[in-house]
């Protein structure tokens, strides 16, 4: 496939301007590649240096990321992101980016990765952002222990799993939203939801959750949000025959 038919493909599959007024990254395709034909593409989370070197070391000639280098700011060509922009442009390795889109979409995002990876069901809309929802919430088809629950998030890429155990001892009913969304806690309280799963925690909801007995947890932004190139990755290769792989470069945070 040429470059401009994965950018259609990726485009349309991941619905891009149904989040474009809410979304600080420029997404799509960042950076093009003189390669009349793409065979090879490599995902990973971050668009950085070693996701760089990785994929132009397994012979991608793309790479999609969810965290791009291009965002809603003016920024000179200098220092890393000089660097960064060299090697694409040396390596003749392309870049695209999916930020909100990839975290909301209902089928390979990360916020439906995350409620598969728990055993949610009854999936709906959650967590409202400018007049968007951008997470899910749902209910395990049966209650279960937090601890469990927690277990469900842990271990999949080695980051610590940090909670806030404040709800009831047996948890039905759960709200999503990955990366840094500590504000969503306050929502899941008000929709009376059991606990709250995000990817980074905040100081100031600490007191929220314990008055309002919810529990919190938060997986990592990284690891929170490792789902949603992983499984773009695959619908890719089922439905267009390229070869693609995960690069995954934990930050433990």
């Amino acid at each position: 496939m040429t470059l401009t038919e994965i950018d259609r493909w990726l485009n349309d599959c991941l619905d891009l301007p149904a989040v474009a007024s809410l979304d600080s990254s420029l997404n799509g395709l960042q950076v093009a590649s003189r390669t009349p034909d793409i065979s090879k593409v490599a995902f990973a989370v971050d668009a950085a240096m070693e996701s760089f070197r990785r994929a132009a070391e397994w012979g991608a000639q793309l790479l999609v990321v969810h965290h791009g280098i291009l965002w809603d700011r003016q920024q000179r060509i200098t220092g890393s992101f000089y660097d960064r922009i060299r090697f694409l442009v040396e390596k003749d390795l392309a870049l695209y980016a999916a930020h909100l889109p990839l975290d909301v979409h209902p089928e390979v995002g990360n916020n439906a990765g995350i409620a598969r990876q728990l055993g949610l069901v009854d999936l709906r809309p959650f967590g409202t952002y400018k007049g968007a929802a951008l997470g899910c919430k749902g209910v395990l088809a049966d209650a279960l222990p937090f601890d469990e629950v927690v277990s469900r998030l842990t271990g999949r890429q080695g980051e610590p799993v940090r909670t806030l155990p404040f709800g009831p001892s047996l948890v039905k009913s759960i709200g999503v939203i990955s990366g840094d969304a500590p504000w969503g806690a306050a929502q899941a309280a008000a929709e009376g939801l059991d606990a709250f799963v995000t990817g980074e925690p905040a100081h100031e909801i600490y007191h929220h959750c314990l008055e309002q007995h919810i529990h919190a947890i938060f997986a990592g932004h990284y690891h929170s949000e490792s789902y949603g190139v992983q499984s773009l990755a695959g619908r890719l290769a089922r439905e267009t025959g390229l070869v693609t792989t995960y690069l995954d470069i934990p930050t433990g945070l």
